[in-house]
């Protein structure tokens, strides 16, 4: 008899799979003009064990590392639960990484090996010819990518067209060994890996029952990528271990969203807040309200839209706070005030908002915000960075980056986050990668990039501008610089202003000024162009 352990990935999928084998608990909605893809606990077993079996057969093994790169695909789940099955350690980088970008995570994470959909065959293989060492462990061809096929590479799809194959009986038992290195998206330098443990699993079960209340009756639903800690923690891990189906677009829409929860009968959705203007700025329709979704999972809604989008959609907020590193607040609909993201859990954290020098900041009081465990010592595992994992656990606190305040009740509001990070559309974005895109072109001969407040209202994000000095005699087009900044940057973080000057102001140390160019900034100034 099976003896299972609880909590462990691809144990709770074996759990559901000896009981209700044939249950479609996920289905994956892959856009206009494409079918769904529904999977049940047969296939999310049967296939991590294939998975599983080619992964050993390719030289990886217990703690090893590989890297996947791919949008919202059944075969993201399937790696998952093969390197829970054998202990090896999956790495999810973002599918928009790019460049620099990419080949830093691979590199950076060691990973021996990587799997990825055949729509990015080209940035991976960019990536790979400067990263010798890491074999190609399996390419997934998806429709509509004509991407060539390569010979020489495994194909996902027939590995998972093979026979069955039971599961290894010599799997991983360990709780808290690494199952996952999750990447930040960089806010003071590159971007960290976060060690994420087996035992992380149970504690999205526990918040999807007592904080998001979750019922039998529910189908959850997003379009956020599974290789961020948000879908996985809010959606993915609580319909895995509770039997509630969930649905994942391939990639966020706001033009389909609503007519894809009527389709599926989606109950409740998740997003981060950059999103919500998003869809709120989409033309009004009759039917608006009539949609069967009941709560909105959001962190960092626009206070300006809050109170009109629930009216508007017929629907409730829950907002919360939370970060891959730890951390967790929040505030549940029709409770507290608006604008705010809540409270901790009492009895589990205390989350403190402190000036540089620790001490504690009054209401209304700007400072950073920080937790401190009341089940255990604060732990963070930074993937090679001893120095960054003990300075973000210093004195056994935990120190978010994320400066807040609080109420005189004690309800917690985001401000801006610490350092040189810009926030768009819930992505914390570094000016040095867009200032490095940006001066590799003929056409620049200097920039600085800079944030100003982001016309959606979401709190805590910026609108970019990338200012910019033109080679002499050149006419910058925005078209063609736009276009260029597309094929090295993710969306997220290509500019939405450029700003044409004649210098970048600087320090005497030659740094940027960018409170100057930022005073001078005018929307409607003959300088500035919308990209």
């Amino acid at each position: 008899m099976t003896e299972y352990i609880q909590g462990l990935f691809i144990d709770e999928i074996m759990m559901k799979y000896d009981k209700i084998p044939d249950f479609p608990i996920i289905t994956f909605e892959n856009g206009e003009g494409f079918a769904d893809e529904v999977v049940t606990y047969a296939d999310l077993f049967q296939n991590a064990c294939k998975l599983a079996h080619a992964l050993k057969g390719a030289g990886i093994g217990r703690g090893d590392r590989f890297s996947v790169v791919m949008k919202n695909h059944p075969e993201l789940l399937y790696a998952l639960g093969a390197a829970s099955q054998i202990g090896a350690v999956m790495v999810p980088i973002d599918p928009r990484s790019k460049g620099n970008k990419l080949t830093y995570q691979m590199k950076d994470s060691n990973s021996k090996g990587i799997i990825f959909t055949n729509e990015f065959t080209s940035e991976v293989e960019a990536s790979l010819a400067e990263l010798p060492d890491i074999k190609v462990l399996g390419v997934s061809y998806k429709e509509g990518f004509e991407q060539p096929h390569r010979s020489n590479y495994p194909s996902l799809n027939e590995i998972l067209a093979g026979p069955e194959i039971g599961f290894f009986n010599d799997r991983s038992k360990d709780l808290k060994a690494p199952l996952e290195i999750i990447y930040t998206s960089g806010t003071t330098g590159d971007p960290k890996g976060v060690v994420i443990r087996a035992d992380r699993m149970p504690m999205f079960k526990m918040v999807a029952q007592l904080i998001w209340q979750y019922n039998s009756d529910d189908k959850l639903y997003t379009g956020l990528s599974l290789t961020h800690g948000n879908a996985q923690s809010s959606t993915l891990g609580p319909s895995i271990m509770l039997g509630i189906p969930a649905v994942f677009s391939r990639k966020f829409t706001k033009s389909r969203l609503w007519d894809i929860c009527r389709k599926h009968g989606c109950t409740t959705f998740s997003l981060v807040g950059g999103m919500m203007m998003g869809i709120y700025s989409e033309p009004r329709r009759s039917d608006d309200g009539d949609n069967p979704v009941r709560k909105v999972l959001s962190a960092g809604t626009p206070r300006s839209i809050w109170e009109d989008f629930e009216n508007r959609f017929n629907v409730r907020i829950h907002e919360w706070y939370g970060a891959v590193e730890g951390g967790f607040a929040h505030k549940p609909p029709d409770v507290g005030p608006v604008g705010s993201f809540g409270k901790p859990i009492e009895g589990v954290m205390e989350i403190r908002i402190v000036n540089a020098d620790d001490s504690e900041c009054g209401p209304y009081e700007i400072g950073e915000l920080t937790v401190i465990s009341k089940l255990g010592k604060a732990e963070v595992e930074y993937v090679g960075n001893r120095k960054a994992s003990e300075e973000k656990t210093r004195g056994g606190v935990l120190r978010s980056g994320d400066m807040c305040h609080k109420d005189k009740d004690g309800w917690l509001y985001f401000d801006y986050r610490k350092g040189g990070g810009l926030r768009r559309q819930g992505d914390f974005i570094m000016p040095e990668y867009v200032e490095k895109a940006l001066a590799d072109l003929p056409e620049v001969i200097d920039v600085c990039v800079y944030g100003i407040a982001a016309e959606s209202g979401s709190p805590g994000e910026s609108d970019i501008v990338a200012a910019i000095v033109p080679a002499p005699g050149v006419t910058p087009d925005p078209k063609k610089i736009a276009l260029n900044l597309a094929a090295v940057l993710e969306k997220a973080s290509i500019p939405q202003f450029m700003q044409v000057v004649p210098e970048i102001p600087k320090t005497v140390s030659e740094k940027n000024l960018d409170r100057i160019l930022r005073t001078e900034f005018r929307k409607d100034s003959p300088n500035v162009t919308r990209l």
